[in-house]
């Protein structure tokens, strides 16, 4: 059997060059799916490759993905949580930040976390207790430092929508979940806010994360960790906060209140 690490990292690299191939600069077709999330033919693709390449490389796995398995079946097996499409409103906009999300879970919790952008050209992995590399070198958070101002609060369309925010900081919205998540954890962003991702959005980012020294963790609410076989994770969303560390993520979750309507 091969190293899952290893086997993750060629997966994604693959997929990604399955999904230029579908990629266009002005944009292509899309359709809203059930949640009102959008779908291309790409997503679909992409989901096949990826769910069958597991299944022949690591039979008895469990599956977990956005475009095809919603449920865990076996807890006591190592489950993968794919999100073979991540971003893709910027994708079917033709814009550059979507990529390939992979982890592997083993007793409920991530183990290894795989994402690749290929537009970009950056590949973030890590294995519990090995750190987090970006395209194979070492990254870190890092911490607020009045002599660098430039950092930038990260957060999705929905966030000032559903919360009052007094972050001090630049906002970006990037338009992929995942990509929020790695620019805490390369140490370009201080804090990153996701209002709704569901668990393909952020099993990867999370190990990355924690692997390259911030915080994240559930802003309110039900925790996305261990996963369970009770759960439909099609219809569950995880209001996710990261930061650099814990005195960022203490200020930053102070300065974000969920509106009350």
């Amino acid at each position: 059997m091969r190293d899952p690490l290893e086997f993750a990292i060629d997966l994604v690299l693959q997929t990604g060059d399955l999904l230029l191939k579908y990629f266009n600069l002005a944009g292509v077709n899309a359709s809203l799916k059930p949640d009102h999330t959008v779908v291309t033919e790409a997503d679909i693709s992409a989901d096949e490759y990826v769910t069958q390449e597991i299944k022949a490389h690591f039979p008895g796995n469990g599956i977990v993905s956005e475009e095809s398995s919603h449920h865990l079946v076996d807890t006591q097996a190592p489950t993968w949580i794919v999100d073979p499409l991540d971003g893709t409103t910027n994708f079917s906009l033709g814009l550059s930040i979507w990529g390939i999300s992979i982890a592997q879970l083993l007793n409920g919790y991530p183990e290894i976390g795989v994402m690749y952008f290929p537009t970009i050209n950056e590949l973030y992995t890590a294995k519990r207790g090995s750190g987090a590399y970006l395209n194979h070198k070492t990254i870190s958070t890092r911490a607020p430092d009045p002599a660098n101002p430039m950092s930038f609060f990260a957060c999705c369309s929905r966030s000032y929508r559903q919360f009052d925010i007094s972050i001090p900081y630049k906002t970006r919205i990037l338009g992929s979940s995942a990509y929020s998540f790695c620019m805490v954890a390369r140490g370009t962003a201080l804090l990153a806010l996701d209002a709704n991702p569901k668990i393909w959005d952020l099993a990867a980012a999370w190990l990355l994360i924690e692997q390259a020294g911030g915080v994240i963790d559930a802003f309110d609410g039900q925790q996305p960790f261990p996963i369970s076989s009770d759960i439909d994770y099609s219809n569950t969303y995880f209001t996710v906060l990261a930061a650099a560390d814990q005195k960022t993520y203490d200020s930053g979750h102070n300065k974000i209140h969920r509106r009350i309507n």
